[in-house]
C-alpha cells in the first residue's frame, strides 16, 4: 500500500523522503540560500529545466521539498508550493493565472485582505472582480462574462461561516473553461479536499491550523503539477518574491504531526460551544455548520466530514457596544486576529479584520456590527464555556 493510500494521520506524519545519511527520524532543516553545482554543466542543465534539481533557494529547497510533496499527499493534488504567507499564496495564484482585460467572479463573504486586493489592486491592473453570493446559482450566471477567468471562494467562508457548494462551483467552472480556486484554510484538508468535489487549485493561510501554534507565517497553493510549476517559476520567482524560509517548513511539518488529534479537539470543543452560544438570551443568531440551525448544514454534513472544524461566529443582541464589550472582558479567549492556534482567539471582524470591506459591502457579505468571530481553542470545553458565560451574562 502507498503512502498515498493511507489514514490522515499516517500521512500527516510520515513522508516518502528520508534523510538517511545520518538516520534523523526528523527532517532536517537545510538553512542554505546557495546550492553548488557539480558542475557548470550541471548548472546550466538545471537552469533550462532539463535536470532536475536545486538550484538557489527561491525557487526551491530540501526543507520545503518535503513540505510540499506532504501537503499535496494531504490535499489530493498532484503537486503544492509553499510560500511566505496566505495573502502570498492567493496573490501568487492569481498574477500567474490573469491577464490584463481578464475578469474574475468571487464570492461576497472572503478574507479582508483577500477582499481588498481583489476590489482595489487587481483593477489596477486590468482585472475585474464581480462579487456575488456563490450560493445562488442565478446570480453566478449572470455575472459569468466572455472573458471571465477565475472563480473563487472560501468555504467555511471567514467570518460569517457560509459554505459553498464546492461540488456545484466546479461543474460550473468546468462547463464555463473556467479556473476554480478554493481558500481551505479553515477546513484544512482533515475536514475537506476540495480536489475530490472536482476543484482545480486549493490555497491556504498555512499560518493557521496547518501549523497550528501560532508561530509561523505561512501559504500554500495545492493542484496540477504544471500549474503549481508555473506558478514557482511566474508569479512567486518573479512577481510576488513569497518564499518560505527553510526553518518555517520545518515548523509546519512538525505542526502537521498532530493536525489530526487537534482538529479532532478543535471541531468536538467549536460543536460544544456553538450549542452553548445558540441557547444564551444575549446571543441573536450563532453561525457555525455543524449546527442543525446553519442554512447550510446539510451541504457542509456532505463536504466536511462530519467534521466542521474550530471557527464560529456569534452576533449579540446588544450590537456593536456588547461586541466590544464581550471581547474585552473574556480571559480565557486572547482578543487576537488569527485563527487554528491551540489558544481560543476571539476578534471583532467589524473593526479588524474587515475593515478594508466598506460598510456597505460588509453588511451585504452578513458582517453585522454586532458580530464576533470566534477561533475555538484546545483548553478544556468546561473553562471556554464558563468563560464566555460569566461575560454575556453581563448583558443581559
Amino acid at each position: 500500500m502507498s503512502l498515498k493510500e493511507k489514514g490522515f494521520a499516517t500521512r500527516a506524519i510520515h513522508n516518502e523522503r528520508h534523510e538517511a545519511e545520518y538516520g534523523a527520524l526528523t527532517f532536517p532543516i537545510y538553512q542554505t540560500s546557495t546550492i553548488v553545482f557539480d558542475s557548470a554543466e550541471q548548472g546550466g542543465r538545471r537552469f533550462a529545466l532539463e535536470e532536475g534539481g536545486y538550484i538557489y533557494s527561491r525557487l526551491g529547497n530540501p526543507s520545503t521539498t518535503y513540505l510540499q510533496e506532504k501537503l499535496a499527499c494531504l490535499e489530493g493534488t498532484e503537486a503544492a508550493l509553499v510560500l511566505s504567507s496566505g495573502m502570498g499564496a492567493i496573490g501568487t495564484v492569481f498574477m500567474t493565472a490573469l491577464n490584463e482585460g481578464d475578469h474574475v467572479i468571487s464570492d461576497k463573504v472572503i478574507y479582508g485582505c483577500t477582499h481588498s486586493l481583489f476590489e482595489h489592486h487587481l483593477p489596477r491592473f486590468g482585472i475585474e472582480v464581480s462579487f456575488v453570493d456563490l450560493t445562488n446559482p442565478e446570480e453566478v450566471k449572470a455575472a459569468l462574462k466572455e472573458n471571465t477567468k477565475i472563480i473563487y471562494c472560501e468555504t467555511p467562508a471567514n467570518p460569517t461561516l457560509k459554505i459553498i457548494d464546492l461540488e456545484w462551483v466546479a461543474k460550473f467552472a468546468k462547463e464555463h473553461n473556467l479556473m476554480s480556486v478554493v481558500d481551505n484554510t479553515v477546513a484544512t484538508p482533515y475536514c475537506t479536499r476540495p480536489k475530490e468535489f472536482g476543484i482545480d487549485v486549493v490555497v491556504h493561510s498555512a499560518t493557521k491550523y496547518l501549523n497550528g501554534h501560532g508561530d509561523v507565517i505561512a501559504g500554500a497553493i495545492c493542484g496540477d503539477a504544471d500549474f503549481i510549476l508555473k506558478c514557482n517559476l511566474e508569479g512567486q520567482k518573479d512577481i510576488t518574491g513569497s518564499v518560505m524560509s527553510p526553518f518555517d517548513a520545518f515548523l509546519i511539518n512538525r505542526g502537521l504531526k498532530t493536525l489530526e488529534v487537534r482538529m479532532e479537539r478543535h471541531c468536538a470543543n467549536a460543536q460544544a460551544v456553538a450549542e452553548f452560544l445558540e441557547t444564551h438570551p444575549a446571543v441573536a443568531k450563532v453561525y457555525y455548520p455543524g449546527l442543525k440551525s446553519h442554512k447550510d448544514h446539510e451541504i457542509a454534513k456532505k463536504q466536511m466530514n462530519d467534521k466542521y472544524s474550530g471557527l464560529m461566529a456569534f452576533e449579540l443582541k446588544g450590537g456593536y457596544d456588547a461586541a466590544k464589550n464581550l471581547a474585552n472582558s473574556v480571559k480565557v479567549f486572547k482578543l487576537a486576529v488569527s485563527l487554528g492556534d491551540c489558544e481560543s482567539l476571539i476578534q471583532h471582524p467589524a473593526s479588524m479584520t474587515h475593515s478594508p470591506y466598506s460598510k456597505e459591502d460588509r453588511i451585504a457579505a452578513g458582517i453585522d456590527d454586532g458580530l464576533l468571530r470566534a477561533s475555538i481553542g484546545l483548553e478544556n470545553v468546561e473553562d471556554i464555556i464558563e468563560d464566555l458565560k460569566v461575560n454575556l451574562d453581563k448583558l443581559i
